[in-house]
């Protein structure tokens, strides 16, 4: 924990508010979203709950702060990935499914981030002004038309669907992530039958599925 003199300069209070933001995202890698709590938040970043108050009018603005960095990080690394695994000279149904399983691998190493994603519409954006979601909005579409470039740069066929296609990825990574790790009991469950294992989603290969479809739903064929 680290204690802060009060900021008396534009440099300072970003200072604090990365460290918040870092705090936050060091926290998330030992709990889900719904167990962050402001107070503890506060605690580990050695401010006063009223301090922290002043940089993020709330524990839920603080998160769509650090799902807006977690993405941008994504994004950064995401160009190289597909340049890597997509053949150019491939029809377009390969291409399609070389990116769709890219996709998949990536946003299953983002455990954080699709974990942002899969609590976004139920509490995220809960208990934050208009100001803060007009912000946080302007920045996601930005970021959105970034990731719909990578796509189309690799399967052009898909067009104007691209968007589409982007927004609903993320957010099929995040409603399979509120899935995984399954609770031990329910381990317990598939162990004693082994005909529920079904319902055990292997989260990279569900997404997989799941983006494959959706592509290859909107991929013209000749």
């Amino acid at each position: 924990m680290t204690t802060f003199q009060r900021a008396r300069s534009e440099e300072q209070r970003d200072i604090r508010r990365r460290a918040i933001l870092d705090t936050a995202a060091a926290m998330l890698q030992e709990m889900p979203v719904t167990q962050l709590s402001l107070n503890e938040l506060s605690r580990r970043v050695g401010l006063a709950k009223s301090n922290v108050l002043r940089y993020f009018e709330s524990r839920e603005a603080v998160l769509l702060d650090l799902l807006d960095d977690a993405l941008g990080r994504w994004l950064g690394g995401l160009s190289d990935e597909l340049e890597a695994g997509i053949d150019h000279d491939a029809e377009p149904e390969i291409r399609a499914t070389q990116l769709a399983a890219i996709l998949s691998r990536s946003l299953a190493s983002q455990v954080v981030l699709c974990d942002l994603f899969g609590a976004q519409g139920g509490v995220l954006e809960h208990n934050v002004s208009v100001d803060v979601v007009r912000e946080h909005k302007r920045s996601a579409l930005a970021k959105l038309t970034t990731m719909s470039g990578l796509v189309c740069r690799h399967v052009p066929e898909i067009g104007d669907r691209a968007d589409l296609f982007c927004l609903t990825s993320l957010i099929t990574a995040g409603a399979l992530a509120t899935y995984v790790p399954p609770p031990p009991s329910l381990l317990a469950a598939y162990a004693q039958e082994p005909a529920l294992g079904v319902f055990h989603l292997e989260f990279e290969d569900a997404l997989r599925v799941a983006l494959t479809s959706a592509l290859l739903g909107v991929v013209p064929r000749d």
